[in-house]
């Protein structure tokens, strides 16, 4: 089996099509995509870049080192990072303390939640918020897993950043939720980490519907194809690249708009808001959705969605851990 081509070839192969296509959308007049899992889009927000981040990354399992660090036979494991280093979501409640699982309170119902899917579902959830505790990868390589829930702006230091970057490249799983789009802004690894995209600015928090547009992933199994839920609604810079989409917002439904509190016009026809990646040898499961800590509870609240969106946490969970296929 041939090895997928060199981040140099790639590169240069993408721009030799980059340009054909713009030249051909020169010729025609028509709106100018790249990349052969590039989608059409109408309207909204478009040119959003197409970064190179110089690893192996997209949707070939070829990308994924598959170098015996986690034995199925042990369990399996995640971590919880919640750390926020600027504006803080009302679902993470106050600050933790430090250390490794210290004290959750009623008003850490993200945290919360996340803990009781690994009690419900058979895997094991240590949490934290104090950096230190991902300062050696072969701390982080005790997981299956890594999963951002709402971290915000500078949450890593050198030594977090370079061990995560290192258990990443030693098969590890990451799973990035909400407003870890909003984190390591000024870092590209982790951006291609998120698929080359990031929070750029947000309408109103408002109802709309999913489109389920991947229905064969492990990850989105089971959930119908269109479905009520309330969020921000997230708008992107850079678009997400090369990546599986597996489910979008329908501009359609979102009855205050779109554009958000910077303008950005939204992403018109195919707006994402769940997808996943190979990324420099591990998994990347990402979703900009959970802005509501309603959408987090499973007490009979009623919210619109919430038992949709954490199956599709769950299954991504699982999915990024190796408990399930990943990304096909």
């Amino acid at each position: 089996m041939k090895r997928p081509p060199s981040p140099v070839l790639s590169a240069a192969a993408a721009a030799i099509g980059t340009a054909a296509v713009l030249a051909a959308a020169a010729l025609t007049g028509g709106t100018a995509t790249a990349g052969p899992l590039a989608k059409p889009r109408n309207a909204g927000a478009q040119q959003l870049g197409d970064p190179v981040y110089g690893v192996c990354r997209g949707t070939d399992p070829r990308c994924y080192h598959d170098w015996g660090n986690f034995d199925p036979a042990k369990g399996y494991k995640i971590l919880v990072y919640s750390r926020t280093a600027g504006p803080r979501h009302a679902n993470l409640g106050p600050a933790l303390g430090p250390g490794m699982n210290p004290p959750l309170t009623d008003a850490n119902v993200a945290q919360k939640a996340l803990v009781k899917m690994g009690q419900d579902n058979g895997f094991g959830v240590d949490w934290t918020e104090d950096v230190t505790q991902l300062a050696s990868p072969s701390t982080l390589l005790r997981y299956n897993a890594v999963v951002f829930m709402s971290t915000t702006r500078d949450a890593l230091d050198d030594a977090a950043q370079t061990s995560l970057r290192q258990y990443i490249r030693a098969g590890g799983g990451f799973v990035g939720i909400h407003n870890a789009f909003g984190t390591e802004y000024n870092w590209p690894w982790y951006e291609g980490l998120l698929g080359g995209a990031n929070f750029y600015d947000h309408g109103h928090a408002q109802p709309g519907t999913v489109q389920t547009v991947d229905r064969k992933d492990a990850s989105t199994s089971g959930l119908p194809s269109r479905w009520d839920f309330t969020d921000e609604w997230y708008n992107l810079v850079p678009f997400p690249s090369e990546v599986r989409f597996l489910a979008t917002v329908d501009e359609k439904t979102l009855a205050q708009g779109v554009t958000g509190n910077m303008n950005h016009p939204g992403h018109g026809s195919f707006h994402p808001v769940a997808w996943c990646q190979y990324y420099d040898g591990g998994r990347a499961w990402l979703t900009t959705l959970g802005h509501d800590a309603r959408a987090f509870s499973d007490d009979g609240t009623g919210f619109a969605g919430a038992k949709q969106f954490r199956s599709l946490v769950l299954n991504g969970i699982e999915s990024a851990m190796g408990m399930k296929p990943f990304c096909r």
